[in-house]
């Protein structure tokens, strides 16, 4: 088992530590697609108790980074072709309704703008992991920001597998990061123009250029 299951787990509460630490442990790819996961395996590993092993799973099971149906072991989801044209049909529906409400108001959030120099540092100093997380900030940030309960939730759903995705298959690698930075930008900078279908337009193409690399990286199972 890796080292990592060793860690000690800092001083904030055991179940958030617990459940940050599995989190990476997927995103990165140490625990594959496919791979069981059960609150033994995670007692003994963390050497925690069971409760706390089950909130974790319960908490990362909520966020898609783990799947399981009644009475069946969590498993590491194995995202296919079309669940990932599902999930950015999803995600893009979702994120240009927020780009397109918060350039109305012609207002950056500044949790966005935060993650974007995060973006930038990251691009800066080819430090990919450091991008991935601050990409999810900026593009939670955006949702956060319209400050709709039920939007926030919807994008809540499929965030988990968007970070699965982006971690595990490491499509961002295939393009240069400040690419990505600039394609950020150009969203912030239609928002803060005050342009809704510009907003809507630059995200839409964002994404849509991320779901092709990460679709580029599955196995082809064309003939």
């Amino acid at each position: 088992m890796s080292s990592e299951a060793h860690l000690e787990l800092g001083p904030s509460s055991l179940t958030d530590a617990l459940y940050e630490s599995i989190r990476k442990r997927i995103v990165n790819g140490e625990i594959p697609q496919g791979e069981k996961l059960t609150e033994v395996r995670l007692a003994t590993e963390y050497n925690v108790a069971r409760p706390t092993a089950k909130a974790a799973l319960e908490r990362l099971t909520g966020v898609g980074l783990l799947r399981r149906t009644a009475h069946k072991t969590a498993v590491v989801p194995v995202l296919d072709e079309a669940e990932i044209r599902d999930l950015f049909f999803s995600r893009i529906t979702i994120e240009k309704a927020a780009v397109s409400a918060l350039a109305a108001t012609g207002e950056v959030p500044a949790d966005a703008a935060r993650a974007q120099v995060a973006i930038e540092y990251a691009a800066r100093d080819r430090l990919f992991e450091n991008q991935v997380d601050a990409d999810i900030s900026f593009h939670t940030a955006l949702v956060a920001a319209v400050g709709s309960r039920r939007l926030s939730r919807m994008h809540e759903l499929i965030i988990g597998e968007v970070h699965l995705s982006m971690g595990q298959y490491k499509a961002h690698r295939k393009v240069d990061p400040s690419t990505v930075a600039s394609e950020h930008a150009a969203v912030l900078e239609a928002i803060a123009a005050g342009d809704p279908a510009a907003a809507a337009d630059h995200l839409a193409h964002h994404l849509e250029q991320a779901e092709a690399r990460l679709l580029s990286t599955l196995p082809q199972t064309r003939s």
